[in-house]
């Protein structure tokens, strides 16, 4: 009964993982076919009420977006967090009278650490860190989709542009804590298993937010996130990697070429530990100088690369892995 048991638990979270990916790779697709599609039938006023809808709503998501709990509450996203399993631990306190920008790295694939402990509450967040609100920013181009936006908005999810990060920051009161994965695409194309490198040395942009607005900087490693998927890696200058750095360029996000597990897609069961670190006290300057900018921006690599030293051995790595900033 017992090993049943297992064995359909096992199915759950392999289902959960499944839809997590299908959702990461399809779902903003399908939702531009199925509004296509809607236009031409004869559910077409129901797609043109959706349109103009769209458009007065346009601007929700840098507004606040439509947070809900019980979608960031579902039972799949603990199967999920199992699968791996993924475990957000916490060394220091945050205080729920302050706003944070919270960097997370590295973005691996799909940032499975990032979304888990920060675009859910599967992991606890609200436990370890009573008062505060984890706000995950994306990809601003992804609430431009109908229909998948206003799912991303639902799970808590929020544009990583400036008048989103803005809006989070001053209109928002306090207690706030903003994630955005740093080394976006660029930093997925860098994935691979054993390599732990950041790129964080002229994403400067969150510094200069965190200073305008008088937020803390918070950094934060997932340990085993680029364990979870193989990646073909292309050479620097080869036609591959051009036409990478070109669709990068244009569409904002990188095709990446990857294997997994089991079905060749899964992700591999590798744990993956988020680790916050200790906040980076930051005063407001409305209009920060580069050199400003430049020294706390030092400080935020300074205290990322010691988070990464004082945990690696604990989180499943040895004692000479380095941490690349590149």
């Amino acid at each position: 009964m017992s090993e049943e048991k297992t064995k359909w638990k096992e199915f759950l979270e392999t289902l959960s993982a499944l839809q997590w990916l299908l959702t990461f790779l399809f779902l903003g697709l399908t939702c531009y076919v199925l509004m296509l599609c809607l236009m031409f039938t004869r559910l077409w006023p129901l797609a043109a009420l959706y349109f103009i809808w769209l458009v007065t709503d346009w601007q929700t998501p840098e507004r606040g977006g439509r947070r809900t709990t019980f979608v960031r509450q579902w039972r799949v996203w603990q199967h999920l967090r199992d699968y791996f399993p993924v475990k957000l631990l916490k060394t220091a306190e945050l205080s729920p009278k302050k706003n944070y920008i919270l960097g997370c790295h590295p973005h691996g694939i799909m940032s499975a650490g990032a979304f888990t402990c920060f675009g859910t509450d599967s992991c606890g967040f609200s436990e370890l860190f009573p008062g505060l609100r984890p706000c995950l920013a994306i990809l601003a181009g992804l609430f431009r989709i109908p229909f998948f936006r206003d799912y991303i908005m639902s799970a808590g999810l929020y544009p990583v542009s400036k008048p989103s990060l803005a809006h989070l920051l001053s209109k928002s009161g306090k207690g706030n804590a903003v994630v955005i994965v740093i080394g976006g695409a660029a930093e997925s194309l860098a994935s691979s298993p054993g390599v732990n490198a950041v790129v964080v040395k002229q994403r400067k942009g969150f510094v200069r937010v965190a200073l305008e607005f008088g937020a803390d900087l918070v950094p934060v490693y997932s340990f085993g996130e680029n364990e979870l998927f193989r990646q073909v890696i292309f050479s620097e200058g080869s036609f591959s990697r051009r036409c990478q750095d070109l669709f990068k360029n244009i569409m904002g996000f990188a095709p990446c070429l990857f294997v997994g597990g089991k079905f060749g897609v899964l992700p591999y069961r590798t744990p993956v530990t988020t680790v916050v670190g200790s906040p980076i006290s930051v005063p407001k300057i409305v209009s920060p100088t580069e050199e400003e900018v430049d020294h706390y921006h030092g400080l935020y690599m300074e205290a990322l690369s010691q988070l990464f030293h004082r945990h690696k051995v604990v989180c499943g790595l040895s004692e000479n892995h380095k941490l690349q900033l590149i």
